[in-house]
């Protein structure tokens, strides 16, 4: 006898999302199920085909075999499947999270947790990369138990209130609601004799060491993440992840803004007004700087090149030199006197000498004339 088209059990068209195949399955579950059709003797026959049928689109690789083969192409997926589920694991799977159930048996198996470690760094280690040892405190796999969490030598045993399930099942009229065994927390497994390492946890604290390598051109808030280096996941379950967080200490000299490095430099008065040259630091080495002459302060010079090379690619920063003019202090009288007869020359030529300072004080003038 030819079977029905899955398509047409749920009552959808062959372009249906997964989320249109969820909802009609849960519409019909209410529908055909056993518990509200006690007097269709067929009910039961037609469950097992709305079951079926759903196992095998909600499945992407499952669908794309029945799309291409009809039911030759996953009538051998079929034996071990979830035809083979209880009405009320069924029923539970759909509408336990509306009663509170956990929806058929919840596995054991938990992925462990991801941990975050802040590493701090100066910037020369962010911009050239290092590689750091660091101790991090987790839940590693007890090595006597081998994570099982019982004493070596023994193994669990199946709960008896749950069948090893790790959920039981209560009847409320046509409803059939599943909840956590209360007996082993929804393990599924009794440990009569736990490992005295690990209490039964499978799992224990340990300082752990490791070596993190860290990329050159990283910056404050970059991550490294170290794979399956994080906690160790419950019953046999994957480890997570560990996150190194970068933060970049502030620098005597330097201050980065993306790929481009800045700093201010001190020049003399004479050296902005004559002209010169400066030896500019660089974290490499240091780099001669001419100075024009006639420089004021707050002049921004670029040196092209000498900043950071991103950590995620592209053309490396430059460094800006910010130059400021220091007034001399401590000064002796012939100093001050030598400056006052300097004082004597410019005064006669403000305009010509000090161009924003006379363009300043015509702007007061004119204010206070209007």
């Amino acid at each position: 006898m030819s079977k029905q088209d899955y398509y047409e059990i749920l009552g959808v068209d062959k372009n249906a999302s997964d989320r249109d195949i969820k909802k009609a399955f849960r519409r019909q579950a209410m529908k055909l199920h056993p518990d509200r059709n006690p007097d269709d003797p067929k009910s039961e026959a037609k469950f097992k085909e709305l079951n079926e049928a759903n196992e095998i689109l909600s499945d992407s690789q499952k669908r794309a075999a029945y799309d291409q083969y009809g039911h030759a192409g996953v009538d051998q997926s079929m034996g071990g499947g979830r035809g083979g589920q209880g009405f009320g694991d069924v029923f539970g799977d759909v509408f336990g999270d509306i009663f509170g159930g956990g929806g058929g048996r919840q596995s054991s198996v938990q992925r462990g947790a991801d941990l975050r470690y802040t590493m701090s760094l100066s910037l020369e280690e962010a911009i050239r990369g290092v590689e750091k040892t660091i101790r991090v405190n987790t839940l590693a796999s007890c090595e006597p138990c081998d994570g099982s969490g019982a004493k070596p030598g023994t193994s669990s045993s199946a709960c008896q209130t749950c069948g090893g399930v790790g959920q039981v099942r209560m009847q409320q009229g046509f409803f059939s609601v599943q909840q956590t065994c209360p007996s082993c927390r929804g393990e599924g497994r009794i440990i009569s004799d736990p490992c005295t390492s690990c209490g039964g946890q499978g799992r224990v604290n340990k300082d752990k060491k490791l070596s993190v390598k860290i990329p050159a051109g990283v910056d404050t808030g970059d991550r490294v993440r170290l794979t399956g280096e994080g906690e160790a996941g419950a019953n046999g379950g994957p480890s997570g992840d560990l996150y190194v967080q970068v933060d970049v200490q502030a620098h005597d000299i330097f201050e980065r803004d993306g790929r481009h490095l800045y700093c201010e430099v001190p020049i003399s008065f004479l050296d902005a007004a004559l002209g010169g040259q400066l030896e500019v630091p660089t974290l490499d080495s240091r780099v001669k700087l001419k100075i024009p002459a006639e420089t004021q302060t707050g002049k921004m010079f670029r040196l092209r090149g000498k900043g950071v090379s991103p950590v995620r690619g592209g053309a490396t920063g430059d460094l800006m030199v910010k130059v400021l003019v220091e007034t001399p202090i401590n000064l002796n009288s012939k100093q001050k006197e030598l400056l006052r007869e300097f004082q004597e020359t410019t005064d006669e030529g403000q305009q010509k000498h000090s161009p924003k300072k006379q363009s300043f004080f015509d702007s007061v003038k004119k204010l206070f004339e209007d």
